[in-house]
């Protein structure tokens, strides 16, 4: 039988002044690496001064994907530009995928950045293509992910809630645009819009 089809439980013991590890009885010489090497390790890391006896922690952020999620959001911008749509979506969905899989360990912050403005420039590409559902759930993820300073994902998801009939719906969600946004001029619009349909469907309802 192989070494990894079997287990052998060999005791340990620390010695309680210099903590090191050792077998309680003779062992293979792999195991007698490996404890030689913890323990050289535990020793290394006593040996520190003050305040840094904790080894600093890996870079948080992998440069290369965040260059990459960047990469693929221009590559969406430039195929949005020739009206490539369908390419546009694409492209954002792979920076989202790319986004959306960092490390837990890597700052929430930096991926609420980078998906907010693929959620946000795939629900414009969608809205080009009159994919009104598809545009709306992208806004409304990109709202969710920044909620301040994103008045375009407030935008976009109101619209396509009025261009789906959905009047009544798109004049609280751009209501609460306006409250997080302030007084943004497309926001103001498109309220206007929304309650000159929403006057009009009542008249033509009498």
């Amino acid at each position: 039988m192989s070494d990894l089809e079997t287990f052998t439980f060999l005791p340990l013991k620390l010695d309680p002044q210099s903590k090191a590890l050792s077998a309680q009885q003779p062992g293979p010489r792999a195991l007698e690496a490996e404890l030689a090497a913890l323990n050289a390790l535990h020793r290394s890391l006593h040996s520190l001064e003050a305040p840094h006896t904790v080894p600093p922690p890996p870079v948080p952020v992998n440069p290369k994907r965040s260059a990459n999620v960047t990469k693929l959001r221009e590559s969406g911008n430039a195929e949005y530009r020739k009206q490539r749509y369908a390419d546009a979506i694409k492209f954002y969905g792979l920076g989202l995928q790319m986004a959306l899989t960092r490390p837990m360990w890597e700052p929430s912050q930096l991926v609420r950045e980078e998906v907010h403005q693929l959620y946000s420039n795939r629900a414009q590409a969608h809205m080009q293509l009159l994919n009104w559902p598809e545009a709306a759930a992208d806004a409304e993820a990109s709202v969710e992910a920044k909620r301040q300073g994103n008045a375009k994902a407030w935008f976009r998801r109101g619209k396509c809630l009025v261009e789906m009939g959905r009047l009544e719906e798109a004049k609280e969600w751009v209501g609460k645009g306006l409250e997080v946004e302030g007084e943004e001029k497309e926001l103001m619009e498109l309220l206007k819009e929304v309650e000159t349909k929403i006057a009009q469907a009542k008249a033509s309802d009498l």
